[in-house]
């Protein structure tokens, strides 16, 4: 039994996605069969994905927000709460913490959201161009994968990017051209996943949000996660490698356009939004008055009592 059978219907509309760009390709002047039609069928498969994924990019930005402003206020409970072990203080901690969280309307896994939805077309993508070489001679546990079939599996196969084919893994070719072009590939995935994540955090998120141990976790994942493609990347078809690098720039131009829009308050990103429309005023004559930024709001703990005032003594 396929213990991955639960993805074949993310691999068929996988498949449907690819062949139908690909007709598309051909219909507007490319060639049929193998070529470039099918490399382009894999960036048109990036972007239908993400557009499907806009309002849940959104979704994210606000969660993420969420997380950046309740940064002093989390801070200030592990400080309320830091060295106390009893079970109660650790319940109390972590019910405040809750409450955090649902003020703010965020979540600690909002930013992992998209990539973990992306997860499953990301493996269905690797079975479906995995599969092309034994589709195509006939020895595949299906006929077909929707619409690639024998004879398109086989023309899918025989496609390249300058001199790999989409089913190449740098561990299972002897070509040295294709594993330089696989090379390219993975550093691109990994170069692209390194800067998506830092334009994020560098220059997304306020002061505050930039210090404490989830900052600090943070600042790890920005530098594990590549890592981690680096390594894997050598066991990745070239196609997937096509498709994880297109997808790392979509998410830059789109966080780009975002940052840029819609700054998070108290960034980076918000200071030079601030800059260059005071700039644009003052060419204009238009004096525009500073906003002081938001102070974060005081921990709410036991109430303070009334220090009382010391008595004159009496002559």
């Amino acid at each position: 039994m396929d213990f991955f059978a639960f993805l074949y219907p993310i691999e068929w509309v996988v498949a449907w996605i690819m062949y139908g760009s690909h007709t598309l390709f051909t219909t507007l002047g490319l060639a049929s069969g193998p070529g470039i039609a099918w490399v382009l069928s894999i960036v048109a498969l990036v972007i239908v994905i993400r557009i499907v994924m806009i309002p849940l990019f959104f979704k994210q930005i606000k969660a993420s927000r969420g997380m950046q402003m309740m940064q002093p206020e989390l801070q200030a409970v592990q400080k309320k709460y830091k060295g106390k072990t009893d079970p109660a203080s650790r319940e109390a901690m972590t019910r405040e913490t809750m409450e955090l969280y649902k003020k703010h309307g965020t979540n600690p896994f909002a930013s992992c959201l998209p990539i973990l939805l992306q997860s499953p077309v990301f493996f269905a993508l690797f079975r479906v161009l995995n599969s092309l070489q034994a589709i195509s001679e006939g020895e595949y546990s299906r006929d077909s994968i929707g619409p690639i079939d024998q004879s398109v599996a086989s023309d899918i196969e025989s496609s390249t990017l300058f001199g790999a084919q989409l089913s190449d893994i740098f561990m299972r070719t002897d070509d040295w051209l294709a594993r330089g072009v696989i090379l390219f590939l993975i550093v691109a995935m990994s170069a692209t996943t390194f800067f998506t994540q830092r334009q994020l955090t560098m220059k997304n998120m306020p002061k505050a949000a930039l210090e404490g141990p989830m900052a600090s976790t943070q600042k790890m994942m920005l530098y594990v996660l590549p890592v981690i493609f680096l390594i894997s990347g050598v066991n990745f078809p070239v196609g997937v490698l096509i498709y994880w690098t297109v997808t790392n720039l979509w998410s830059m131009g789109q966080q780009f356009y975002t940052i840029k829009r819609m700054p998070a308050p108290g960034s980076e990103a918000e200071r030079i939004l601030n800059e260059k429309r005071a700039a644009k005023a003052a060419a204009k004559g238009i004096v525009v008055e500073e906003q002081p930024a938001d102070e974060p709001e005081k921990p709410r703990g036991q109430r303070q009592q009334p220090k009382r005032k010391s008595r004159q003594k009496r002559k």
